[in-house]
């Protein structure tokens, strides 16, 4: 059974170059992006921005429509049934320095070619790399 989720691909643009916020795992530390559960009773774009503001703090605004997804399967032994993240782009206005999952999680900003080089999920790289604010 795969699972559904919901992801953000925040982003701003600097001197005519967009970076991309990545978050920590809580368990193994890993770069990702925010993700999470799809909220009852939201659009699935509503429940990626929510995301974004319980694991990294961002104060922002859903971009455009689904960028893409990709797969993984979690990191515990509990949870082994692969999850399918569906991506949004969600521009950010500004970070909070408080927010729910701010002692779990650290963030940091990344040129979409880093970004794509931290995180282990071929399918996210994919997106990350060809990722164009532009059309935004």
């Amino acid at each position: 059974m795969i699972r559904s989720q919901v992801g953000g691909l925040c982003y701003r643009v600097r001197n005519e170059r967009a970076e991309i916020l990545l978050v920590t795992t809580r368990g193994a530390g890993r770069w990702i992006i925010p993700k999470g559960w799809p909220l009852a009773g939201e659009t699935a774009g509503a429940s990626a921005l929510q995301e974004c503001w319980e694991e990294a703090g961002v104060v922002g605004t859903l971009s455009g429509s689904a960028l893409g997804a990709f797969t993984y399967v979690k990191d515990r032994a509990e949870d082994d049934h692969p999850h399918s993240v569906t991506v949004f782009p969600v521009k950010v206005k500004r970070l909070e320095d408080k927010y729910p999952e701010a002692k779990q999680r650290r963030r940091k900003w990344f040129s979409t070619a880093k970004a794509a080089q931290r995180v282990t999920e071929p399918e996210l790289r994919q997106i990350l790399a060809a990722f164009e604010p532009t059309r935004f």
